[in-house]
């Protein structure tokens, strides 16, 4: 598959490069030059540099990874390039959760599941009481402001709410890390959940595109690292928190 990466800091470069492993066709795209002369030398060229509009022309699949200062500014550089797409949001708003303030528990460290238990993880809650609870606190998600200013795109969360120093150390090893996704589009919830379990993660769908502000800055599941088998707990306490 084609993947457009807009933004090349440390969770942008880091799932360009491990995209680029898997056999994907990455193209890549910062405002800071020696971010990516960095990331295709590392990588030995095996992922194309291309401009803002171009990688978003580029990629089946997108992932939308600049600074949120600089978001605005990247959704319209892309001129229309985003319309139609999976585009994978991984950023994080820099205002707080109303209402709410960050945990970082960490996870329990229990022995890991089976695939099947892993696959069941892909289906996640039901969304409609869970959207309704976030509704009632107030407020946007980041993802939410994203859809409104490209629409046409079908956007997902994923890979937002821990360091690229955690994925990378908990990439792949049992028991596997729960990577929440939020998404009200079918098509975006597949695509991530594809990418998810092939870097090496345990894809958890955890609600719509309101859902989203329990992952992002300020929220009870922002920096948590949650193992699979703890995923059900970890969204029913982040709930919790909103009543």
């Amino acid at each position: 598959m084609r993947i457009g990466v807009i933004g090349a800091g440390r969770i942008g470069g880091t799932l360009a490069a491990w995209c680029a492993e898997s056999g994907h066709d990455v193209a890549v795209t910062s405002r800071h030059p020696e971010r990516v002369r960095e990331l295709v030398d590392r990588m030995n060229w095996q992922m194309r540099v291309m401009s803002v509009p171009q990688a978003a022309a580029f990629g089946d699949m997108v992932i939308f990874a600049p600074n949120w200062a600089s978001a605005k500014e990247a959704i319209d550089a892309s001129v229309h390039g985003l319309d139609g797409k999976v585009v994978m949001d991984v950023t994080n708003p820099e205002d707080m959760m109303p209402g709410t303030a960050g945990t970082a528990g960490m996870s329990s460290g229990a022995s890991s599941k089976s695939p099947e238990m892993v696959a069941a993880a892909v289906t996640g809650p039901p969304t409609d009481a869970t959207d309704r609870m976030i509704a009632r606190a107030g407020g946007k998600s980041g993802l939410e402001r994203l859809i409104e200013w490209a629409p046409e795109a079908h956007w997902v969360k994923a890979f937002n709410n821990v360091p690229a120093e955690v994925l990378s150390r908990r990439r792949g090893h049992d028991p596997l890390l729960a990577e929440f996704v939020c998404t009200d589009e079918r098509d975006a919830r597949e695509a991530a959940c594809r990418i998810v379990q092939e870097l090496g993660f345990a894809p958890f769908y955890a609600g719509g595109a309101k859902a989203a502000r329990l992952t992002e800055t300020g929220g009870p599941l922002q920096s948590r690292e949650v193992d699979v088998q703890d995923a059900t707990d970890a969204l029913a306490e982040a709930l919790i928190t909103l009543r």
